[in-house]
């Protein structure tokens, strides 16, 4: 896929064809290490073919185009990647720069490339609102090819790899865009996929571009600080080669600087200056077996003191993306902290290649099959994100929370380790067992104690989810929920739920609109609806009961519309004599789609009406609500409701109680309301009047009547002053 740096610009002079020709022949040498010569030829053929395409287009660095896809095919022979993918690099920009069609790369390189190359090229030819919903349109289609095809995210990844190596070409708004985007999305990709060396990468170019003064500072810092450490650091490494063969262990020690923008992070989150920052260096031990590891953190622990709540251990409990090493952190020479990491050699090929060991190290199968069986967990989420997601950003939204890597570990019952997001809560934990769990989700145990669902979730954490057969999601849980596939689950229940009961109201509304006309649903011809549905480019009858439920359309409007259809098709009979529209009858558990205000609070008995809200529904307010004679002027909206006569729930009420001051007014109070059978929701109170105290009281009820009783037998109580029942802004007795 082309990025901005890499797009066509007007000719300039070229450089000499040889240049292009040694890059290929680089490439040609490394493909000889694992590629038959009837393979190398064929990539050779891509090679031609990309620079026929390309011919005459150069990047903006002023080389020849062709030497990016022979660069990016370079990359992913580092993983030794099959001739399909290396062809699919080397073409991956043909579909999208030239004229060059899928069909003719299919007739060429065959099917299996064609899709590869398809997969690799952005949605140039639809037209979207804004950059940003092309951006998440295009990584939609990258991230769903994927899917199907791993070597997709390869291939696109060394070509960000080699765009953001080259990124000093393109103006600096160009850069900071292309870092930042490299940031969010492929560096945490990279990190996804196990692919250490090209994250680390990735991390630090982006760092460069978008922060270039602090890059350049810190890089500063460290070159000068070099000299300082190096004593502590050889140090450190004679004293590891001495003691390890001591007990008896052979290894391969590596020392490390860290990256410019590890040491930025550090310093960031933990309000450090650069000279606070002592372990800029790191050590690898690289050893036989796993027995070994351990072996190895023992005599390291013997040699220096370990640092308390430094050592992880990644092996009995492997990373998201399939990493494992051990982590400890010790006091080195002149108290300067030194981090080991110690890992075998097959944990050392799959924490720098990540999925990319399946092509590179075939040898260790065990291993491998159980990072492809999570990466392939990790992709068959991807696409179950994209089923419940409706728009490309809220996809990629979904997929950006869960490209960060995992940093808490909690157990099932049965002991199952489930890696999740810092911050997760016994939500996210629900929905990450199964999605029918999380649905009926309604309470949790978190180490056998019951806990809130808000509950942030730690290391080691046991979790037991409470199920009801006929519980549903709450709205409130995405205000929590951590995970991609927790709050896309989430919001497409809701939305589900919303469109059905939004239908029922739109069609019982659009019933009572039509009784003006003389008319029912049931009378309304095809031939009216199907002329109604044209002239308005909608689907079906459905979208338009739901367009009605959620307030985008009135119904008094379309009722208006169908009848003239249907006088169109009938012409016009004997005049029919219009019939009273009726009341909308509510029972106050209609769910989502209507709603009881929360400013007036009606109960069955009060006066009522109700207003199309446009995109919530129906919201049924008291008559003489503030609210609702603020509406005046968009009578259209009013809608004729009444309370059903026969009800089976209990309905919000809120009271204000105005009390003298003395001991144990309000347990009298509530010992009152609770003689009349009602629920104390919630209580508050205001201390402000001094001799007095107003009391705040929401109370569930069965009507007007239910609550008639219950403020007699508050009145009853001596300290009692005043009751007022809230109803917006005025109070009734």
């Amino acid at each position: 896929m082309a990025e901005a740096q890499t797009a066509p610009s007007s000719p300039v002079p070229p450089p000499a064809s040889s240049v292009v020709a040694l890059d290929f022949e680089r490439l040609r040498g490394k493909l000889a290490d694992y590629l038959r010569p009837e393979d190398i030829g064929r990539v050779e053929a891509a090679y031609h073919f990309a620079s026929r395409a390309h011919e005459g287009q150069f990047r903006q660095s002023g080389e020849p185009y062709v030497t990016h896809p022979v660069a990016v095919a370079e990359i992913i022979s580092g993983w030794r990647l099959d001739p399909q993918a290396l062809i699919a690099a080397l073409l991956h920009d043909v579909m999208e720069d030239t004229a060059i069609s899928k069909q003719e790369i299919a007739d060429a390189f065959g099917k299996v490339t064609a899709e590869l190359v398809d997969g690799l090229s952005k949605l140039d030819k639809i037209e979207f609102q804004s950059q940003e919903e092309a951006q998440a349109e295009n990584f939609r289609k990258m991230l769903l090819a994927m899917a199907s095809d791993l070597r997709v995210i390869l291939i696109k990844l060394a070509d960000r790899l080699h765009n953001m190596r080259t990124l000093d070409s393109v103006s600096p708004a160009k850069r900071r865009r292309v870092a930042s985007e490299t940031f969010e999305i492929y560096a945490p990709i990279a990190n996804r996929l196990g692919l250490n060396q090209i994250y680390r990468e990735l991390q630090e170019l982006s760092f460069t571009h978008k922060y270039p003064m602090r890059y350049r500072v810190l890089s500063k810092a460290v070159k000068s600080a070099r000299g300082n450490r190096r004593e502590v650091v050889g140090k450190v490494l004679d004293c590891l080669e001495e003691r390890l063969p001591q007990w008896g262990i052979a290894a391969d020690i590596q020392g490390r600087e860290k990256h410019i923008y590890g040491i930025y992070r550090k310093m960031v989150e933990k309000n450090l200056s650069f000279s606070q920052v002592l372990d800029i260096y790191g050590f690898r031990v690289i050893v036989r077996d796993v027995p070994t590891c351990y072996l190895a953190m023992g005599a390291l622990h013997a040699l220096y003191k370990p640092v308390p709540g430094k050592f992880k251990d990644y092996i009995a409990i492997p990373k998201g993306n399939g990493y494992q090493s051990l982590h400890t952190t010790l006091i080195g020479p002149f108290g300067t902290p030194v981090e080991v990491q110690i890992r075998t050699h097959e944990m050392h090929h799959i924490a720098e290649s990540g999925v990319a060991s399946h092509w590179l190290y075939k040898e260790d199968e065990r291993t491998l099959s159980e990072l492809q069986h999570k990466t392939h967990s990790w992709l068959q989420s991807l696409l179950e994100l994209q089923s419940t997601s409706g728009e490309a950003t809220e996809f990629l939204e979904h997929v950006k929370i869960d490209l960060f890597p995992g940093e808490v570990y909690v157990f099932s019952p049965r002991g199952k380790i489930f890696s999740m997001p810092r911050g997760s809560t016994p939500i996210d934990f629900a929905y990450a067992v199964h999605t029918d769990v999380g649905n009926r989700c309604v309470a949790c145990r978190v180490n056998g104690e019951l806990m809130p669902l808000r509950t942030e979730l730690r290391n080691g954490d046991q979790v037991e989810i409470i199920t009801a057969a006929h519980a549903s999601p709450n709205p409130a849980w995405l205000s929590y929920a951590r995970t991609g596939k927790a709050r896309a689950q989430i919001r497409h229940f809701l939305k589900n739920v919303q469109q059905e009961e939004s239908a029922a109201l739109g069609e019982r509304l659009l019933n009572q609109a039509l009784r003006p006309h003389g008319l029912s649903l049931g009378q309304i011809s095809q031939f009216a609806w199907e002329r109604f549905l044209r002239d308005r480019g909608v689907r079906s009858r459905r979208d338009i009961f739901v367009d009605i439920g959620l307030g985008k359309r009135l119904p008094v409007i379309v009722a208006r519309r169908l009848s003239q259809a249907q006088d169109m098709e009938t012409g016009r009979p004997d005049v029919i004599k219009p019939k009273p529209a009726g009341a909308i009858l509510i029972r106050g558990s209609e769910g989502i789609a209507v709603q009881l205000a929360r400013c007036c609070q009606p109960i069955p008995g009060d006066p009522i009406i109700g207003v199309i809200r446009k995109g919530q529904g129906l919201e049924v307010h008291v008559h003489d609500c503030p609210a609702i004679q603020r509406l005046r002027g968009e009578r259209s909206r009013w809608v004729d409701v009444e309370w059903e006569p026969a009800h089976d729930r209990l309905f919000d009420v809120t009271i204000r109680v105005m009390t003298q001051n003395g001991r144990g007014v309000l347990a009298r109070v509530a010992s009152a309301i609770a003689e009349e059978n009602s629920n104390i929701q919630n209580v508050g109170m205001d201390g402000d009047q001094v001799p007095y105290s107003t009391l705040h009281f929401t109370l569930q009820v069965t009507d007007r009547i239910h609550l008639a009783k219950v403020l007699r037998a508050v009145r009853r109580v001596p300290e009692v002053v005043r009751i007022l029942r809230n109803k917006g802004e005025t109070a009734a007795h």
